[in-house]
């Protein structure tokens, strides 16, 4: 597959606390930076996302007594994972992991920082309406297809490429530039929604410059 100027490599949340050893580590995550150093120098445009939590997030299961990480819980915008604390601003494990080496990236965005709301997305927070703001970017530079990598397949990354489709881009997920968390059954979930939306699951070796 040919990349061109009109493509963007979206790379997603490779911090460290979703690596191993983190607050929320991803089984193997660090394993996405090689496949993501292979990829990049063929993108002329190249965007990091970046978990931004304030230390009372309603993500968090320690911001509702009696709550466990893993529990689900209903807040305003529907059904809500609740996580152990995570990526909290200005901590070591919200910092990009320090083999991530993407000097090149014309844009950082962070996301997850409303303490009322969680981000999944890079496009959209949970409520699915309230916008990052990187849509808007990408159509200002005439991006018109996106390529995603890093973690987690199944919740960041998918949702990310499924609000791709959502706002007309072509939306590819590289497969061996991710890593899954897998809590009851989302990776099958989240691809039986790739197939319905027309994600497009490739790998880095199908990738040209």
């Amino acid at each position: 597959m040919q990349i061109d100027a009109h493509d963007v490599l979206i790379v997603t949340d490779v911090q460290n606390d979703f690596c191993p050893g983190g607050a929320l580590a991803v089984p193997r995550g660090d394993e996405v930076i090689a496949p993501i150093h292979r990829v990049a120098p063929r993108f002329e445009h190249i965007v990091l996302t970046q978990d931004w939590h304030p230390s009372n997030h309603s993500s968090f299961a320690a911001s509702h007594p009696g709550k466990q990480p893993f529990e689900s819980i209903e807040l305003s915008y529907g059904a809500q994972t609740l996580w152990p604390p995570h990526c909290v601003q200005g901590s070591h494990g919200a910092e990009f992991h320090p083999a991530l080496h993407l000097p090149q990236a014309e844009l950082i965005l962070r996301k997850g920082f409303r303490p009322e709301i969680d981000s999944y997305s890079a496009f959209f927070e949970n409520d699915r309406a309230t916008s990052t703001g990187l849509a808007g970017y990408l159509h200002e530079r005439r991006l018109k297809r996106v390529f995603l990598a890093g973690l987690a397949y199944d919740y960041c990354v998918g949702y990310s490429a499924l609000d791709a489709r959502r706002l007309g881009l072509d939306a590819f997920v590289l497969r061996d530039a991710c890593r899954a968390i897998d809590l009851n059954g989302s990776v099958a979930a989240m691809e039986s929604q790739f197939a319905e939306a027309g994600v497009a699951i490739i790998n880095t070796a199908e990738l040209t410059s």
